[in-house]
Formats: structure tokens, C-alpha cells, sequence
């Protein structure tokens, strides 16, 4: 069985440079290797600065699955990404290519390793939700789900209007929602994780270096030009950190230099979440960043 190797790590740890790096040297030792995206907003055609996505080089030198397959108006589902993901898994392994999934949100990646299964969905019903969620406010309708089910209220943020929408969907649907991940259960086979370590000082500069390389790589009129295309209707996509923080910007509700600071509050926010969610992850073997020795650690588990 050809493994498959899982990079995973905060925003701005360095996992998409180390997977370039592990498939440009799986390559020399002839076994192809490509890159499968867990990341929910890579996924979206135009949004290339504010999600540091791999340049059209990186790309071209090693081929990535599951970049640019959405528009900025259409919503990315976790069950969309397990699809997605799983498909692309199995064409690598079914071609003998060595298949890299990296990402830094432990609920996509569960989702596409674990045994994991999401209920049904009902466009109506989720469109009445939402319906609600604006007419309301999250506030509001997270105090609706905790009249309906306490303990997945008491699981989901009152902001995360999204999460409570899919909640009240689910207990219209079943009668129920299970607000807990699984467990740890892998279901597909030959997975090998590796976690990039890095102090909270380092990751704190670096995600203020990637902000300040966003802005004067042209984040603003990257967002202006998206906001005309349809941006502002993308419910996921004009949620993500940067664009959110520049479209309140261009709708004159801070200066640029304050957008520029929330987003790299928001990141570093984000990026303690998502390494606080990686942690109880007890099958990953943690990697201190940049160690020299780290690539050597990931091949050896190739090797036959």
C-alpha cells in the first residue's frame, strides 16, 4: 500500500514548504508524490495572497488537489472536503504517487482520515436556518438551540452562526446532533502523521511577517477585485481572516492600518485554536520546526 503522508500545523508553521520539500525529494528518489489541500479556503478561485496559496510554480513542480475548484459565492461543507480529499487520496495511491494531505483544521482533517460520516442535509430547511440566522442574529439562535438540544449549544460559540444553522438543520433532520468528534479511528489505511512544532513567539513573528507580505503583495486590491466579482455574497469566503478584516475596511468601517492589525490578531487567535486541536491528537508525531532532521524522519516511513 503506498502511504499516505499528513502534514499538520497552525497557519504560517511551515507545513506547505516541508510538503514541497518532502515530494521534490521523494521525487528524486523516483517515487512521485502530489499534494492534497485540507485547507477551507484554498479551495476558492482568486483568493490567492490572503490564503498564501502555492504559487503557480509550486504548483506546476507538484501537482496540488483540491485548489481553485470553488467560486467565492459557493460554500465549502467538511462532507464536500472529506469527498473531495478521499477522491484524491485513492487516484495518488491507485496511480502509485505518494499522496501529501496538509492542513491545520483537526475537523477537516479527522474528516477525511477518520471514520467519520456526516448526516443528510436539506436545502430547504438549511435555507430557513439561514433565513433565521440573519433575520436574528447568532445570539439569538444559538439561545433557540439551546432550548432544543443544551448540550450541543453548550459545544458551539453563540457567534458561530454557521455551526448553529448545521445544529438546528440536524436536530430537525435526526432529532439530534452529536457536537463531538469521533474517535481517534483511522479509515484509511497507512496514514502517517507529522505535526510541526514551533514556540508561540516564533509563530507569533512569522504570522506578522506573512501579514505584512500580504499587504505589500497587493491583499487589498486582491480583495477589491473579488469584492466586485461577489465576495461580500460568499458566505465562507468573505468570513476568511484578511478579507474579512479588508472588506470592513472598504465598506469604511476601520482604517487600513487597523484591518492590517485585526488580521494578524485574528490569525494568531486562530492559529492557537487550531494548535490546541492538533494536540489531543495522540497519533501525531510532533516535528520542531525547521529541525534539519525532520525531512529525513518523514521519508524513512516510505521506505520500504
Amino acid at each position: 500500500m503506498t502511504p499516505l503522508l499528513v502534514l499538520v500545523g497552525p497557519t504560517a508553521s511551515g507545513k506547505s514548504a516541508l510538503a514541497i520539500d518532502v515530494a521534490r525529494a521523494l521525487r528524486d528518489r523516483g517515487r512521485p508524490a502530489e499534494i492534497v489541500n485540507a485547507d477551507s479556503m484554498l479551495v476558492y478561485r482568486g483568493m490567492d495572497i490572503g490564503t498564501a496559496k502555492p504559487t503557480p510554480a509550486e504548483r506546476a513542480e507538484t501537482p496540488h488537489h483540491v485548489v481553485d475548484v470553488l467560486d467565492i459565492a459557493e460554500t465549502a461543507t467538511v462532507a464536500d472536503f472529506q469527498r473531495l480529499a478521499r477522491a484524491a487520496i485513492a487516484d495518488c495511491r491507485a496511480r502509485d504517487v505518494v499522496p501529501i494531505l496538509v492542513g491545520g483544521s483537526a475537523l477537516y482533517l479527522r474528516a477525511i482520515l477518520d471514520d467519520f460520516s456526516f448526516p443528510g442535509t436539506d436545502a430547504q430547511i438549511r435555507a430557513r436556518w439561514e433565513g433565521e440566522l440573519e433575520r436574528l442574529g447568532s445570539a439569538e439562535l444559538h439561545r433557540i438551540l439551546a432550548e432544543r438540544d443544551p448540550s450541543s449549544a453548550a459545544a458551539i460559540l453563540p457567534g458561530n452562526g454557521r455551526r448553529i444553522v448545521r445544529a438546528l438543520e440536524v436536530i430537525e433532520l435526526t432529532g439530534s446532533f452529536r457536537a463531538t468528534l469521533p474517535t481517534w479511528t483511522y479509515l484509511l489505511p497507512d496514514v502517517h502523521q507529522f505535526g510541526i512544532d514551533i514556540s508561540r513567539e516564533a509563530l507569533d513573528r512569522r504570522i506578522a511577517e506573512r501579514v505584512d507580505l500580504m499587504w505589500e503583495a497587493g491583499l487589498v486590491d486582491e480583495v477589491r477585485r473579488l469584492e466586485a466579482a461577489g465576495l461580500r455574497t460568499g458566505l465562507t469566503a468573505s468570513r476568511a481572516l484578511g478579507y474579512r478584516q479588508v472588506l470592513s475596511y472598504l465598506a469604511d468601517e476601520m482604517t487600513q492600518s487597523e484591518a492590517r492589525a485585526a488580521t494578524i490578531v485574528g490569525t494568531r487567535r486562530f492559529a492557537r485554536k487550531q494548535l490546541s486541536w492538533l494536540r489531543r491528537d495522540p497519533r501525531i508525531v510532533w516535528l520542531e520546526a525547521g529541525a534539519p532532521a525532520n525531512l529525513r524522519r518523514i521519508l524513512a516511513v516510505t521506505e520500504d
